[in-house]
């Protein structure tokens, strides 16, 4: 059965169609587990990293995080590598890579850990006591010697070379000079080039003046010339840089500086080798 409407629509008398049941969209949708795993799998050590990377602290984001509410577990071995273990929830722990080796030695071993033992560029005085204790110093070749001593002076201007020259006080040719010249005002301060024991203080008669002369063992020697005075006395024993005299002119000179030599086994060498 029809009904017809003035306009010349048609439409169906029958019932009318039932409403659209409405989508329920606050029901909790079935959970995809592999996501869930993902999750739970990049839960705390993302948000470490996370966190790191945004703000820019490093090492220090994990103090913050601490302070938040997180538990933070950190293993550190003493030495090795270590690698980061993630684990599942709120805490990120490092491992070492691998067990550390045990070290044994034989009960008669004799083990060195004084301080000379262990040289660095640091430690000249080590250098040269482990370079002594090798070999004597007349048998140490000149790459190993250099820069094993220090500076007699806080600057180094040479004046006359180790050698033979024309000898300043005669004029003469063929003077062997047995040491460096470097220039010194009178009364400047002469330093030990290394540690050692004071051997001599006094007048040298054959033109040295006042003298001083320390022993740094297995025959290698340092001496002082010309000095105005001295401040150690024999016996002593001094270290490396400390102030054991004044420049000055005494005895065969003809002016302020300091004659500076170096002795192995009683025989003079150029110093600038050991310098």
């Amino acid at each position: 059965m029809t009904t017809h409407y003035s306009r010349g629509r048609r439409r169906a008398a029958g019932p009318a169609a039932a409403p659209r049941a409405v989508e329920d969209h606050t029901a909790e949708r079935p959970r995809d587990p592999q996501r869930e795993a993902r999750r739970r799998r990049r839960g705390a050590f993302r948000q470490v990293t996370d966190f790191a990377a945004a703000s820019g602290v490093g090492q220090k984001a994990g103090v913050a995080l601490a302070a938040t509410g997180l538990i933070l577990t950190v293993t550190v071995p003493a030495t090795g590598p270590i690698m980061a273990d993630h684990q599942p929830g709120n805490s990120v722990a490092a491992v070492s890579a691998a067990p550390q080796p045990e070290i044994s030695a034989a009960a008669g071993a004799q083990i060195d850990f004084s301080r000379s033992s262990v040289v660095t560029q640091g430690d000249p005085d080590g250098k040269l006591k482990q370079l002594l204790s090798a070999q004597s110093a007349g048998s140490i070749t000149r790459a190993a010697s250099a820069g094993s001593l220090g500076a007699p002076l806080a600057q180094l201007i040479t004046a006359s070379p180790f050698g033979f020259r024309i000898s300043p006080i005669t004029g003469g040719t063929g003077d062997f000079h047995r040491g460096q010249d470097y220039v010194a005002q009178c009364g400047t301060s002469v330093l030990a080039a290394a540690s050692g024991t004071v051997t001599f203080v006094g007048w040298h008669q054959y033109g040295g003046g006042n003298r001083v002369v320390i022993d740094h063992g297995n025959g290698l020697e340092t001496t002082y010339n010309h000095l105005s005075s001295a401040s150690v006395t024999v016996g002593q024993t001094v270290t490396r840089g400390q102030v054991v005299a004044l420049s000055g002119t005494t005895g065969a000179s003809t002016g302020c500086h300091l004659h500076f030599e170096v002795q192995v086994n009683g025989e003079v060498v150029d110093p600038t080798g050991w310098l």
